[in-house]
């Protein structure tokens, strides 16, 4: 049985179209996704961390008022 060459498969694998319509689309769905996440990381990050911090600080001050602690 005759093996192909390295250059004979290689032809094969990049004439081979199968799956290239998934992989186009995670392509759009990452360039358009990424510039995304770059935006809330940069500006929305403070203001949703901010948030929840001041949620963990009324919530623990609504503790200390539930075990009637002064």
């Amino acid at each position: 049985m005759k093996r192909p060459s390295f250059g004979r498969l290689l032809w094969q694998v990049h004439k081979d179209q199968r799956g290239s319509v998934s992989l186009e689309t995670i392509l759009i769905v990452g360039a358009i996704a990424l510039p995304i996440l770059i935006f809330l990381i940069r500006f929305g990050w403070p203001r949703i961390k901010g948030y929840f911090n001041q949620g963990l600080t009324d919530l623990e001050g609504e503790r200390q008022n539930a075990i009637g602690a002064p």
